[in-house]
């Protein structure tokens, strides 16, 4: 009897734990079902057009500019006009083929867009992290650490040495996302404030 208990016991627990990806320590006031049902829907979107405004904070560098960013699955063209004073810049590709423009400086090719950013620009942005922190999503290729916000929406996410912190979320087609975040880590601040959210899920 007491074996069956246990058995039981056991089978409850890890039905409890099966929703919650493996790598996400959870806490804060949010409910865990309901985080991983908005996780599940949110992680759908595959396509968007983002518009809005970036401000970044750099050892001897700061400023800000506008953000125009166009998602189509694995594909992303991400322009930047204004920001440190060095005019408008241009990140477009998928993994393995990125190209950066740079006004009055030149095209840049390379494998990572972080290596990109970091060579021609001084920054140490985490771009494929960016793909699913945008969305109020953790990374999935590496272990978080998630605080949940009373609508059981991310407040904050610890992520590869960066802090995220989520200030405000609104309903675009459906979604609950970010609308402004601010980004900490490898000595740089970012923060993002959108002004305009079109997703879209395409499918494969």
């Amino acid at each position: 009897m007491k074996l069956r208990s246990l058995a039981l016991l056991a089978t409850l627990l890890l039905a409890g734990c099966a929703g919650l990806a493996p790598r996400e320590d959870l806490s804060g006031a949010g409910d865990a079902d309901v985080w991983r049902s908005h996780r599940g829907q949110v992680a759908g979107i595959d396509a968007w057009q983002i518009a809005g405004k970036v401000g970044i904070r750099a050892p001897q560098d700061s400023g800000s500019g506008t953000l125009f960013w166009l998602q189509r699955q694995d594909y992303y063209d991400i322009r930047l006009s204004g920001p440190l004073g060095r005019g408008a810049a241009r990140l477009t590709g998928r993994e393995g083929d990125i190209l950066l423009e740079v006004a009055n400086q030149g095209r840049y090719r390379a494998a990572s867009p972080e290596a990109l950013l970091e060579e021609q620009l001084g920054w140490r942005l985490p771009v494929a992290h960016l793909l699913w922190w945008v969305r109020g999503l953790p990374a999935p290729d590496s272990k978080s650490r998630l605080t949940l916000d009373a609508d059981s929406r991310l407040a904050r996410l610890e992520q590869d040495g960066w802090q995220v912190e989520y200030a405000q979320y609104a309903r675009h087609a459906g979604y609950w996302l970010p609308e402004r975040l601010k980004l900490r880590g490898h000595d740089l601040d970012v923060t993002l404030v959108i002004k305009d959210w079109q997703p879209r899920r395409l499918g494969r």
